[in-house]
């Protein structure tokens, strides 16, 4: 890969190369990118500072010295000029081994907003639609039932939570309506979202030679946690590879497929696999005291999972959010019209979104992507109108359109005050 010297910083950990490349351009710090590509940009040139966007670096030291996280890599461009593109610590430990700006990483639920992506360009070509019943392309989804309490028989009580090991009694009542895409790509269906019905599926290993195909009428057959569209409950596996196959069967295309011809290959992302070659699994991330083995040491899979596939780098993600922060295009190709990436970064849901913890404030859900609906209630360092997803792994990324603004935050350890300190220290540096 060609690379392109962009910003600096110093660190302990870095190669004699990279010293090197310090002392003949007489900086303090050194980082890469890809020359494909995203244009560099002194941070003053496009609103934001140079002093402020250091802080980045300053908190990422801060909590690699308190042992909160071992490494990271962190990306911001704005106003489509690459700013800020830096790595921080070790990605691993036992080899004393710096991280590295093409890292691969695990990408867990930052997987989702691609399929949200995929949906729309099916939306577009006029081959789905929103509303549109899953059973118009998987008839097994048609008449399911939703679990209820057993108890009072003259309500149906469907709890947010249950323990698969403590299942209440209960019933079963039929669902109100059809689940659809919309309700799928929202999290409001109610399938596979850790209620009532979720607790009382048979539980059971995935079949090494499963696919999305094959997998569907077992999904078909799970009782729904509620009744569609009456709130809003996070689907981390199911809901979305439901639609990941409704794309297959209207494009004509594996999943994986589809997404390296219509979405990898358009936008350069060289370093994201459901497979990660043989040659490129030394660029994974490995996390000390965390047996990954399951990741990295495991057949190629047949089942491309929408809800949590993907491993990627941080540069092939940056990309991905410039696409939509340009409203659907970059490197000259157009992957979605503005209007339709405004769809799926809009509100979808009204009020239902709360959170996790269900006591969130400010926020709203579009299409496989948390909406910034009020930057002052809901305290999240973004402006009206921003999106974007992250993993359970602590990777996280997001688009916000009025600032013109993406931004990238790689982990492999889930913390969220690290979280939290790289987006105030983004948020901070813009200027104008």
């Amino acid at each position: 890969m060609n690379m392109i010297k962009i910003k600096v910083k110093k660190q302990k950990y870095f190669s004699t190369i990279a010293s090197c490349f310090c002392v003949l351009a007489s900086l303090s710090v050194v980082s890469w990118v890809s020359a494909a590509e995203i244009p560099a940009a002194v941070p003053e040139e496009v609103g934001m500072s140079s002093e402020r966007l250091d802080r980045i670096n300053t908190v990422m030291q801060r909590h690699i010295d308190a042992g909160d996280i071992q490494g990271a890599v962190t990306a911001v461009a704005r106003r489509g000029k690459l700013v800020h593109f830096e790595t921080h610590g070790l990605m691993d430990v036992d080899n004393n081994r710096p991280m590295e700006s093409d890292a691969i990483h695990i990408m867990m639920s930052s997987t989702k907003p691609l399929l949200g992506v995929a949906t729309m360009m099916m939306l577009e070509e006029g081959l789905i639609r929103p509303e549109d019943p899953v059973s118009k392309y998987l008839p097994e989804f048609a008449d399911m039932q939703v679990a209820v309490l057993r108890e009072p028989a003259d309500e149906n009580i469907s709890p947010y939570r249950v323990d698969p090991r403590n299942i209440p009694p209960h019933r079963l009542v039929p669902a109100d309506r059809e689940i659809t895409i919309h309700d799928l790509l929202t999290h409001t269906s109610g399938l596979a979202s850790g209620g009532l019905g979720s607790a009382v599926q048979e539980r059971r290993q995935r079949d090494p030679d499963a696919t999305l195909e094959s997998e569907m009428p077992r999904y078909a057959s799970y009782a729904l946690d509620f009744q569609p569209g009456s709130r809003w409950a996070y689907s981390p596996g199911v809901g979305l590879d439901v639609v990941a196959r409704i794309v297959e069967i209207v494009s004509g295309q594996r999943f994986d497929e589809f997404l390296q011809d219509r979405i990898f290959d358009p936008l350069d992302m060289k370093s994201s696999y459901f497979n990660v070659p043989p040659e490129y699994q030394s660029k994974r991330v490995v996390i000390a005291d965390r047996d990954m083995s399951r990741f990295f040491d495991r057949p190629p899979t047949k089942y491309f999972s929408a809800s949590g596939g993907l491993s990627s780098s941080a540069e092939d993600y940056l990309k991905f959010e410039q696409m939509l922060v340009n409203g659907g295009e970059l490197f000259g190709n157009r992957l979605l019209s503005p209007r339709t990436v405004r769809m799926m970064g809009s509100n979808q849901i009204g009020d239902l979104y709360r959170g996790f913890s269900r006591n969130q404030e400010g926020m709203g859900f579009g299409y496989t992507v948390g909406v910034t609906v009020d930057p002052i209630t809901s305290n999240a360092r973004r402006s009206a109108g921003a999106f974007g997803w992250g993993g359970a792994f602590g990777t996280r990324s997001w688009s916000d359109p009025e600032e013109e603004l993406t931004a990238v935050l790689f982990l492999q350890q889930p913390h969220g005050p690290t979280q939290y300190d790289f987006e105030n220290a983004v948020q901070q540096a813009i200027l104008e």
